[in-house]
């Protein structure tokens, strides 16, 4: 995968215990003494500067970089600890999965196999492990179902099998959405404010990708069930001009791939 690896060992439980020990303890002493109520940044740089102390190596904002051609993107990793565990720092009220996809998303990028979120904003530090279901050879191991997809999409079709092959598959679904919007033509060609209207009354406008004049393109990611969803990719269709919307849904190792098109008053 075309990344700047980091060259981060794949620890043993006994290692990776014994390396989270000592970042929880620094952890739970920088919030016994700074408080809750200091800004991420400075949480980074307190534990950051107790491991170095401690004689533990610690880096902060460690940039990854991913590219796909000419399209390129930097991610920072708030924490990495003895070279070989990644940290990710909140201050929120309470850890959600957004969270815990934020951090597998730098765990798949970086072929390392855990990681673990801190939360500094409660009155307890609040923790949670995240490990990364595949390595980097399987994330390109994917079932393609493509057979509703028009030959309109032919384009988008293969720049999407042109990054899934480089890429892989579970990477954050942003990410992609990024990568075809620069191939495309780039932002201010693809993104626009398309009217909506229900009959005659109109709505305002609504922020869509679009492949051409005539059609959007839509990501998502998620488990669950594809008819409900694909309803209403349609209702939102009919609330536009456009004469369909190809839909594409990353679903780990199944992408699905549909077109969905504008019903007839009479259908």
């Amino acid at each position: 995968m075309p990344v700047e690896s980091l060259g981060l060992p794949r620890l043993g439980t006994a290692e990776m215990r014994a390396v989270d020990y000592e970042v929880m303890r620094q952890a739970f002493a920088s919030h016994n003494e700074l408080g809750r109520l200091c800004d991420e940044h400075v949480y980074q740089a307190d534990v950051a500067a107790r491991l170095n102390a401690a004689g533990m190596a610690a880096r902060i904002e460690v940039p990854v970089r991913i590219w796909h051609g000419d399209f390129e993107k930097i991610y920072a990793l708030d924490l990495v600890a003895a070279d070989s565990f990644v940290y990710e720092f909140k201050t929120v009220a309470a850890l959600v999965g957004e969270h815990e996809a934020q951090l597998l998303n730098y765990l798949l990028l970086t072929d390392t196999a855990h990681g673990k979120l801190i939360n500094f904003r409660p009155g307890r530090v609040e923790t949670r492990f995240v490990n990364a279901p595949v390595d980097d050879e399987r994330r390109r191991e994917f079932r393609l179902m493509d057979d509703c997809f028009t030959a309109d999409a032919v384009p988008l079709r293969a720049m999407l099998l042109d990054l899934l092959a480089d890429w892989g598959t579970y990477l954050d679904l942003a990410l992609y959405t990024q990568a075809l919007t620069h191939f495309l033509g780039g932002k201010d060609r693809v993104i626009q404010m398309v009217p909506v209207a229900r009959g005659p009354i109109p709505l305002g406008n609504q922020r869509m990708h679009l492949l051409s004049d005539h059609a959007a393109f839509h990501l998502t990611g998620f488990k669950g069930d594809l008819p409900t969803h694909e309803e209403h990719v349609r209702r939102i269709l009919n609330l536009t001009c456009l004469e369909s919307i190809h839909w594409i849904n990353l679903c780990r190792d199944e992408v699905s791939c549909i077109t969905v098109r504008r019903l007839s008053p009479s259908s």
